[in-house]
Protein backbone atom coordinates (compact mmCIF):
# COMPACT_ATOMS: atom_id res chain seq x y z
CA UNK A 1 0.00 0.00 0.00
CA UNK A 2 3.10 2.51 0.53
CA UNK A 3 3.76 2.36 -2.95
CA UNK A 4 0.50 3.42 -3.81
CA UNK A 5 -0.13 5.98 -1.51
CA UNK A 6 3.08 7.54 -2.69
CA UNK A 7 2.66 10.33 -5.27
CA UNK A 8 -1.15 9.75 -4.54
CA UNK A 9 -3.26 13.18 -2.87
CA UNK A 10 -4.93 13.28 0.84
CA UNK A 11 -8.65 12.26 -0.61
CA UNK A 12 -6.92 9.47 -2.71
CA UNK A 13 -4.93 7.99 0.27
CA UNK A 14 -8.05 8.40 2.40
CA UNK A 15 -10.04 6.38 -0.48
CA UNK A 16 -6.98 3.39 -0.66
CA UNK A 17 -6.85 2.97 3.26
CA UNK A 18 -10.39 2.02 3.50
CA UNK A 19 -10.16 -0.26 0.92
CA UNK A 20 -7.65 -1.59 2.83
CA UNK A 21 -8.97 -1.72 6.64
CA UNK A 22 -12.56 -3.16 4.39
CA UNK A 23 -10.76 -5.87 2.71
CA UNK A 24 -9.45 -7.07 6.12
CA UNK A 25 -12.86 -7.16 7.93
CA UNK A 26 -12.86 -3.86 9.95
CA UNK A 27 -16.25 -2.90 10.47
CA UNK A 28 -15.90 1.44 9.47
CA UNK A 29 -13.14 1.67 7.53
CA UNK A 30 -14.16 5.45 5.77
CA UNK A 31 -14.45 6.02 9.11
CA UNK A 32 -11.37 5.24 10.93
CA UNK A 33 -9.61 5.45 7.09
CA UNK A 34 -10.46 9.01 7.91
CA UNK A 35 -9.24 9.66 11.31
CA UNK A 36 -5.94 7.69 10.48
CA UNK A 37 -4.82 9.73 7.84
CA UNK A 38 -5.46 12.94 9.78
CA UNK A 39 -3.37 11.81 13.06
CA UNK A 40 -0.56 10.80 10.19
CA UNK A 41 -0.80 14.11 8.39
CA UNK A 42 -1.88 16.67 11.54
CA UNK A 43 -4.79 17.16 10.19
CA UNK A 44 -8.69 17.57 11.25
CA UNK A 45 -11.78 17.00 9.46
CA UNK A 46 -11.77 20.62 7.76
CA UNK A 47 -7.79 20.28 7.09
CA UNK A 48 -8.45 17.10 5.29
CA UNK A 49 -11.35 19.11 3.36
CA UNK A 50 -9.69 22.09 2.32
CA UNK A 51 -6.00 19.94 1.72
CA UNK A 52 -7.89 17.33 -0.16
CA UNK A 53 -5.30 17.84 -3.12
CA UNK A 54 -2.21 17.85 -0.86
CA UNK A 55 0.57 15.14 -2.27
CA UNK A 56 1.60 12.13 0.20
CA UNK A 57 5.04 12.06 0.16
CA UNK A 58 6.72 8.68 0.90
CA UNK A 59 7.30 9.39 4.85
CA UNK A 60 4.10 10.22 4.97
CA UNK A 61 2.85 6.63 3.18
CA UNK A 62 5.61 5.23 5.62
CA UNK A 63 3.34 6.61 8.56
CA UNK A 64 -0.03 5.89 7.00
CA UNK A 65 1.15 2.08 6.35
CA UNK A 66 2.56 1.67 10.17
CA UNK A 67 -1.18 3.02 11.40
CA UNK A 68 -2.70 0.80 9.07
CA UNK A 69 -0.82 -2.09 10.31
CA UNK A 70 -1.63 -1.64 13.48
CA UNK A 71 -6.05 -0.89 12.98
CA UNK A 72 -5.93 -4.41 10.73
CA UNK A 73 -4.41 -5.94 13.77
CA UNK A 74 -7.12 -4.89 15.50
CA UNK A 75 -5.76 -2.27 17.83
CA UNK A 76 -8.89 0.68 18.12
CA UNK A 77 -8.10 3.85 16.46
CA UNK A 78 -8.65 5.89 19.54
CA UNK A 79 -5.40 3.53 20.73
CA UNK A 80 -3.35 4.33 17.73
CA UNK A 81 -3.97 8.25 17.68
CA UNK A 82 -4.51 8.52 21.75
CA UNK A 83 -7.89 10.00 21.66
CA UNK A 84 -11.39 9.61 21.43
CA UNK A 85 -14.56 12.18 21.61
CA UNK A 86 -16.62 11.67 24.40
CA UNK A 87 -20.05 13.86 24.93
CA UNK A 88 -18.60 16.25 22.84
CA UNK A 89 -15.53 16.13 24.48
CA UNK A 90 -12.05 15.28 23.06
CA UNK A 91 -10.18 13.48 25.44
CA UNK A 92 -6.75 11.73 25.61
CA UNK A 93 -6.35 7.98 26.47
CA UNK A 94 -4.05 5.94 26.86
CA UNK A 95 -3.18 1.75 27.97
CA UNK A 96 -3.85 2.40 31.46
CA UNK A 97 -7.63 3.83 30.57
CA UNK A 98 -10.25 2.40 28.81
CA UNK A 99 -11.07 3.91 26.00
CA UNK A 100 -14.81 5.56 26.25
CA UNK A 101 -17.97 3.98 24.09
CA UNK A 102 -21.37 6.11 22.82
CA UNK A 103 -23.02 3.62 25.44
CA UNK A 104 -21.45 4.71 28.25
CA UNK A 105 -22.91 8.46 27.75
CA UNK A 106 -26.53 6.93 28.90
CA UNK A 107 -24.95 7.32 32.46
CA UNK A 108 -24.38 11.10 31.47
CA UNK A 109 -28.18 11.06 30.23
CA UNK A 110 -29.64 9.51 33.38
CA UNK A 111 -26.98 10.96 35.74
CA UNK A 112 -28.54 14.51 34.81
CA UNK A 113 -32.13 13.34 34.76
CA UNK A 114 -31.63 12.40 38.37
CA UNK A 115 -30.18 15.28 39.09
CA UNK A 116 -33.22 17.66 37.40
CA UNK A 117 -35.53 15.44 39.38
CA UNK A 118 -34.25 16.78 42.49
CA UNK A 119 -33.83 19.98 41.27
CA UNK A 120 -30.75 21.01 43.28
CA UNK A 121 -28.50 24.28 42.92
CA UNK A 122 -25.92 23.60 40.69
CA UNK A 123 -23.29 25.36 42.55
CA UNK A 124 -23.95 22.29 45.55
CA UNK A 125 -23.42 19.66 43.76
CA UNK A 126 -21.03 17.40 44.99
CA UNK A 127 -20.48 14.42 42.39
CA UNK A 128 -17.78 11.02 42.33
CA UNK A 129 -16.56 8.99 39.74
CA UNK A 130 -15.61 5.61 40.26
CA UNK A 131 -12.82 3.71 38.53
CA UNK A 132 -12.74 7.40 36.37
CA UNK A 133 -10.02 6.14 33.89
CA UNK A 134 -9.58 9.04 31.55
CA UNK A 135 -12.43 10.95 33.55
CA UNK A 136 -14.61 10.88 30.53
CA UNK A 137 -17.74 10.12 32.87
CA UNK A 138 -16.92 13.33 35.59
CA UNK A 139 -15.72 15.39 32.90
CA UNK A 140 -18.48 14.95 31.11
CA UNK A 141 -20.92 15.74 34.02
CA UNK A 142 -18.91 18.72 34.85
CA UNK A 143 -19.03 20.59 31.81
CA UNK A 144 -22.91 20.10 31.84
CA UNK A 145 -22.75 21.36 35.94
CA UNK A 146 -21.08 24.66 36.14
CA UNK A 147 -21.34 24.96 39.79
CA UNK A 148 -20.53 21.55 40.37
CA UNK A 149 -17.85 20.17 41.88
CA UNK A 150 -16.36 16.40 41.47
CA UNK A 151 -14.50 13.91 42.71
CA UNK A 152 -12.74 10.81 40.40
CA UNK A 153 -10.63 7.62 42.00
CA UNK A 154 -9.02 5.04 40.30
CA UNK A 155 -6.28 2.44 41.43
CA UNK A 156 -4.29 3.01 38.77
CA UNK A 157 -2.09 6.43 39.04
CA UNK A 158 -1.36 5.95 35.20
CA UNK A 159 -5.35 6.73 34.56
CA UNK A 160 -5.16 9.08 37.16
CA UNK A 161 -2.14 11.18 35.38
CA UNK A 162 -4.57 11.12 32.12
CA UNK A 163 -8.00 12.44 33.71
CA UNK A 164 -5.84 14.94 35.56
CA UNK A 165 -4.67 15.76 31.91
CA UNK A 166 -7.69 15.75 30.48
CA UNK A 167 -9.26 18.10 33.14
CA UNK A 168 -6.36 20.31 33.05
CA UNK A 169 -6.86 20.89 28.86
CA UNK A 170 -10.76 21.24 28.86
CA UNK A 171 -10.48 24.06 30.90
CA UNK A 172 -12.08 21.46 34.41
CA UNK A 173 -9.32 21.32 36.60
CA UNK A 174 -10.54 24.17 38.99
CA UNK A 175 -13.55 21.47 39.64
CA UNK A 176 -12.07 17.98 39.31
CA UNK A 177 -9.97 16.25 41.75
CA UNK A 178 -8.34 13.06 41.44
CA UNK A 179 -7.57 10.72 44.35
CA UNK A 180 -6.06 6.87 44.10
CA UNK A 181 -7.81 4.47 45.80
CA UNK A 182 -9.91 1.17 45.40
CA UNK A 183 -13.53 2.25 44.66
CA UNK A 184 -14.74 4.91 46.53
CA UNK A 185 -12.96 3.63 49.92
CA UNK A 186 -10.43 7.08 49.82
CA UNK A 187 -13.89 9.85 49.80
CA UNK A 188 -15.62 10.98 52.24
CA UNK A 189 -19.06 12.22 52.22
CA UNK A 190 -21.82 13.56 51.96
CA UNK A 191 -22.33 13.08 48.02
CA UNK A 192 -25.02 13.99 46.03
CA UNK A 193 -24.43 11.84 43.46
CA UNK A 194 -21.97 9.06 42.60
CA UNK A 195 -21.19 7.58 38.64
CA UNK A 196 -19.27 4.47 37.88
CA UNK A 197 -18.46 2.69 34.58
CA UNK A 198 -16.94 -0.49 36.96
CA UNK A 199 -15.49 -3.57 35.43
CA UNK A 200 -18.63 -5.56 34.88
CA UNK A 201 -17.51 -8.71 32.54
CA UNK A 202 -17.64 -12.39 33.98
CA UNK A 203 -13.53 -13.01 34.42
CA UNK A 204 -14.13 -16.80 32.30
CA UNK A 205 -15.96 -14.36 29.40
CA UNK A 206 -12.97 -12.06 28.94
CA UNK A 207 -11.21 -14.66 26.68
CA UNK A 208 -14.03 -14.51 24.09
CA UNK A 209 -14.66 -10.74 23.85
CA UNK A 210 -13.53 -8.89 20.61
CA UNK A 211 -10.30 -8.50 20.22
CA UNK A 212 -10.33 -4.77 20.04
CA UNK A 213 -11.65 -4.79 23.44
CA UNK A 214 -9.31 -8.07 24.90
CA UNK A 215 -6.40 -7.46 23.48
CA UNK A 216 -5.94 -3.82 23.96
CA UNK A 217 -8.27 -2.54 27.11
CA UNK A 218 -6.87 -3.05 30.76
CA UNK A 219 -8.09 -6.10 32.08
CA UNK A 220 -8.63 -4.41 35.64
CA UNK A 221 -11.06 -2.28 33.95
CA UNK A 222 -13.04 -5.06 32.47
CA UNK A 223 -12.96 -8.57 34.91
CA UNK A 224 -15.80 -8.10 37.20
CA UNK A 225 -15.16 -11.16 38.68
CA UNK A 226 -16.24 -14.75 38.40
CA UNK A 227 -20.27 -13.42 37.69
CA UNK A 228 -19.32 -10.32 36.97
CA UNK A 229 -20.58 -8.37 39.81
CA UNK A 230 -17.96 -7.96 42.20
CA UNK A 231 -17.63 -4.01 42.02
CA UNK A 232 -21.07 -3.99 42.55
CA UNK A 233 -21.16 -5.71 46.10
CA UNK A 234 -18.02 -3.04 46.70
CA UNK A 235 -19.61 -0.05 45.38
CA UNK A 236 -23.33 -0.65 46.91
CA UNK A 237 -22.46 -0.38 50.91
CA UNK A 238 -19.69 2.19 49.80
CA UNK A 239 -22.27 4.85 48.63
CA UNK A 240 -25.32 4.33 50.99
CA UNK A 241 -22.49 5.21 53.21
CA UNK A 242 -21.45 7.72 51.59
CA UNK A 243 -24.65 9.71 49.80
CA UNK A 244 -26.70 12.54 51.37
CA UNK A 245 -30.39 11.98 51.77
CA UNK A 246 -32.05 11.89 48.37
CA UNK A 247 -28.51 11.14 46.87
CA UNK A 248 -28.48 8.63 44.00
CA UNK A 249 -25.84 6.07 42.82
CA UNK A 250 -25.76 5.45 38.78
CA UNK A 251 -24.00 2.62 37.36
CA UNK A 252 -23.38 1.18 33.86
CA UNK A 253 -24.03 -2.15 33.75
CA UNK A 254 -23.74 -5.34 31.52
CA UNK A 255 -26.80 -6.23 29.22
CA UNK A 256 -27.95 -9.05 31.23
CA UNK A 257 -27.48 -7.29 34.92
CA UNK A 258 -29.91 -5.43 35.51
CA UNK A 259 -31.66 -7.83 38.26
CA UNK A 260 -28.58 -8.63 39.97
CA UNK A 261 -27.23 -5.06 40.35
CA UNK A 262 -30.85 -3.51 41.11
CA UNK A 263 -30.98 -6.72 44.06
CA UNK A 264 -27.02 -5.72 45.48
CA UNK A 265 -28.38 -2.47 45.54
CA UNK A 266 -31.47 -2.84 47.55
CA UNK A 267 -29.61 -4.96 49.88
CA UNK A 268 -27.44 -2.08 50.28
CA UNK A 269 -30.58 0.23 51.14
CA UNK A 270 -31.33 1.84 48.33
CA UNK A 271 -34.52 2.30 46.39
CA UNK A 272 -34.42 1.24 42.88
CA UNK A 273 -37.69 2.22 41.61
CA UNK A 274 -37.07 2.29 37.85
CA UNK A 275 -36.76 -0.46 35.22
CA UNK A 276 -32.61 -0.27 33.99
CA UNK A 277 -32.34 2.54 31.65
CA UNK A 278 -31.73 1.02 28.18
CA UNK A 279 -28.69 2.47 25.25
CA UNK A 280 -29.47 3.53 22.04
CA UNK A 281 -29.13 -0.12 20.91
CA UNK A 282 -32.14 -1.23 23.31
CA UNK A 283 -29.75 -2.95 25.70
CA UNK A 284 -30.19 -2.49 29.82
CA UNK A 285 -27.38 -0.03 30.08
CA UNK A 286 -27.59 1.67 33.68
CA UNK A 287 -29.46 1.39 37.13
CA UNK A 288 -30.11 3.76 39.60
CA UNK A 289 -30.40 3.54 43.19
CA UNK A 290 -31.10 6.12 45.41
CA UNK A 291 -30.78 7.01 49.15
CA UNK A 292 -34.00 8.00 51.31
CA UNK A 293 -34.56 11.65 51.28
CA UNK A 294 -35.48 12.36 55.40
Amino acid sequence: MRDALTGSHVDAARRILAARLRDHGIDTPELDARLLIGAALGLDHTGLATQARRPIGRDDAEIIEALARRRIAHEPVARIIGRKEFWGLDLDVSPATLVPRPDTETVIEAALAVLRDRALPEGELRIADIGTGSGAILLALLSELPGARGIGTDISAAALAVAQANAQRLGLDQRADFVRGDYAAPLRGPLDLIVSNPPYIPAAEIAALDPDVRDYDPRLALDGGADGLDAYRTLAPQAAALLAPGGALVLEIGADQGNDVSAILRTAGLDVARPPQRDLAGRDRVVIGRKAAV
